[in-house]
């Protein structure tokens, strides 16, 4: 008695709690039970099996063909008709016999067997129904609420409960979350593990950024304003090429917006990322002088078959191009397509020194942390202030001083 009860308590749970559409579920009932009824009265028993969703329960009805007594050669789909006028006395050779099926005429085992098979079948049924869901979102933007925070990963739930996966290598490097903190991400990718869909949602992909700025920004959201490509390194820089469809509508302007309105709340979600906003053009020297900035370009020289670009500039302008971490020119060169090296445009200035004058004074890997920011003479040094030498090279204070005095007294600079 208690499997049975257990039963409809099932057919309740998943009417009041699944998201599942009421002909399906009567569907997989249907199944579940034609495939036990198939088992327990044979495959060539006439039954309908009728599915109240609604008071989660349901009627069996069972059929079969009044004969003759004695010539009964089927049990499971004929009756005698001796049998048959004990249900209705006016029964006749030929009639079908309706009978209803209770519950109770299935043994304990085959109850909890049905039980089993429903639950199986919904399950299956769920599993297949999200991997569809969101199979077709990847690359949309989705918000949840953030269930578990694990070392190398965070389980995020849906509006609707869907467990999504937030892996460490797709977080940005600021993000730190705890327990029922909302959280948006775009959907990276969708996959079947274990006979189970697991959603991968990254926050470091460049469709984030691109996703956020259609939220923010109504000319990208109608399509006025294209984005063409957009290249990241997540929390610190990120570039985007926009282009506008309408002559009137300044693509840059619109995205950044007034006094920064638009994108400054993309910024915080970014956890304030740097955001360049560049206008698209098909001439590739203008793209890579405008991909480069705030540098200021002097001349450029591309190599279109391997593609490659020779970019010449002032001295004060190389660690500008280059910018901190390398992070500009990286992002530069995966913008435009082209593998970008910087030089500059006056190796040697008039009165200036080069640094490998200095390597009989400091050794050579002082010389290269310079280099490595642009500063290669003696003059490109003394235009930076000590603080940013010191912060743009990660040289000791000590070492620091100790050349721009070297740098100072060669030049005889007070």
């Amino acid at each position: 008695m208690e499997e049975r009860l257990n039963l409809i308590e099932t057919f309740a749970e998943f009417k009041d709690f699944k998201n599942i559409e009421r002909e399906t579920l009567m569907r997989i009932l249907e199944d579940i039970f034609r495939s036990v009824l198939t088992k327990k009265y044979g495959p060539d028993a006439n039954f309908d099996v009728i599915v109240n969703v609604d008071r989660g329960d349901l009627e069996i009805q069972r059929y079969r063909e009044i004969v003759e007594d004695g010539e009964v050669e089927n049990e499971f789909t004929q009756i005698a008709l001796s049998d048959a006028i004990k249900i209705e006395p006016d029964f006749e050779v030929g009639e079908e016999v309706m009978e209803n099926i209770r519950l109770s005429d299935f043994a304990r085992r085959e109850i909890l067997s049905l039980r089993q098979n429903l639950i199986s079948k919904i399950m299956e049924y769920e599993k297949d129904l999200i991997y569809k869901k969101y199979e077709h979102r990847v690359g949309e933007l989705v918000a949840g609420e953030v269930s578990q925070v694990w070392r190398k990963e965070i389980l995020v739930l849906d509006e609707e409960g869907v467990e999504l996966v937030l892996p460490k290598s797709e977080q940005i490097p600021a993000d730190h979350y705890k327990k029922g903190d909302s959280i948006s991400a775009v959907v990276e990718k969708v996959e079947i593990r274990s006979s189970a869909p697991l959603i991968i949602i990254s926050r470091t992909s460049p469709k984030f950024l691109e996703k956020l700025m259609e939220t923010e920004i109504p000319e990208v959201y109608d399509g006025l304003i294209s984005i063409k490509n957009v290249v990241r390194s997540p929390g610190e820089r990120a570039k985007v090429l926009v282009e506008s469809y309408d002559d009137r509508i300044d693509p840059v302007g619109a995205c950044v917006g007034l006094k920064g309105s638009r994108i400054h709340s993309i910024i915080r979600e970014l956890r304030n990322e740097n955001i360049d906003i560049i206008n698209y053009t098909s001439n590739p020297k203008l793209l890579i002088a405008r991909s480069l900035n705030p540098a200021k370009i002097t001349e450029i020289e591309i190599d279109e078959e391997n593609k490659t670009a020779n970019v010449y500039m002032k001295p004060d302008q190389v660690s500008l191009a280059i910018g901190k971490g390398g992070y500009n020119i990286k992002l530069a060169g995966k913008l435009s397509g082209y593998e970008i090296d910087v030089f500059r445009d006056d190796i040697i200035e008039e009165e200036d020194v080069d640094l490998k004058e200095f390597n009989d004074i400091f050794d050579q890997w002082v010389i290269d942390e310079f280099k490595k920011i642009g500063c290669d003479t003696a003059k490109s040094i003394l235009k930076l202030s000590r603080e940013e030498l010191i912060q743009r090279t990660d040289l000791e204070e000590e070492t620091v001083d100790e050349v721009i005095a070297a740098v100072k007294e060669e030049l005889e600079v007070e």
